[in-house]
């Protein structure tokens, strides 16, 4: 299997590139539209043919590049089917793997980020978009947020994996780019083998995040599967480029 981590820096969004060397395909999960051209140029350097793009949720900080790759390179856009997006090819569907040839995928439904949110299993690898970060998780305060689901998404799915599976998030703010579930059971400060679920929710619910300043208009532009909406302000126009960065908390 070909394996990519790409980064981009201003939403500080990871993007995750897989190969199969079998079937010469590619796919990528949370790509953003600011750097389309370049994962499009990794995959094609790598001698590889896009195939698919596909989302763990539907973003507030960042637009996702899957239509215009769907546009340029013939991908097919997959994302959560309980979303029920027009605009997508594939609905992720809970415990039915996505295979691309070689690669197969195992889908994980983990809300409490979002309502619909997906990570998804791979060998002794976790893809977990903003369900689990490093040493850190996703806001559970907008898009249908919830932290006792999110609780029970991380510590009875994601912690059920050997202490030995890696960790790739879907953002990380201190330049760091992996992680462990073992690490994460030991370490991280929300979510270690110590915290109840009572004090998660205290956490959580006490964080006091400033409202994302893109969220009005990324939600409805992931929702068309990356289009950015009109009506967007003149200040904030760069956000459909290059988006400007947002802290997850």
């Amino acid at each position: 299997m070909i394996f990519k981590q790409l980064f981009e820096p201003v939403s500080c969004t990871y993007t995750y590139l897989l190969g199969c060397e079998e079937t010469g395909q590619a796919l990528l999960i949370d790509p953003v539209l600011p750097t389309w051209e370049r994962d499009l140029a990794e995959v094609n350097k790598l001698g590889l043919k896009l195939a698919y793009t596909l989302e763990t949720h539907i973003h507030a900080d960042h637009i996702t590049s899957a239509l215009k790759l769907r546009d340029v390179a013939g991908s097919k856009v997959g994302g959560p089917a309980l979303d029920q997006l027009p605009c997508t090819e594939i609905g992720i569907v809970d415990g039915v793997p996505f295979k691309m040839g070689s690669v197969e995928l195992l889908p994980l439904h983990t809300p409490g980020h979002t309502d619909n949110h997906f990570a998804y299993a791979h060998g002794n690898r976790l893809y977990t978009g903003d369900a689990l970060l490093i040493e850190a998780c996703g806001r559970t305060d907008f898009q249908s947020g919830d932290p006792a689901a999110l609780y029970h998404s991380v510590r009875d799915k994601l912690f059920a994996y050997d202490d030995d599976t890696l960790v790739y998030p879907g953002h990380d703010y201190e330049k760091r780019r992996i992680t462990t579930v073992g690490q994460e059971r030991a370490r991280n400060p929300r979510l270690h083998d110590g915290i109840s679920k009572a004090e998660f929710i205290e956490i959580m619910n006490g964080l006091q995040l400033a409202y994302p300043k893109f969220i009005d208009y990324a939600v409805p532009g992931n929702r068309g599967c990356g289009i950015c909406p009109e009506g967007v302000p003149e200040h904030l126009q760069q956000y459909c480029e290059q988006i400007a960065q947002t802290r997850q908390g």
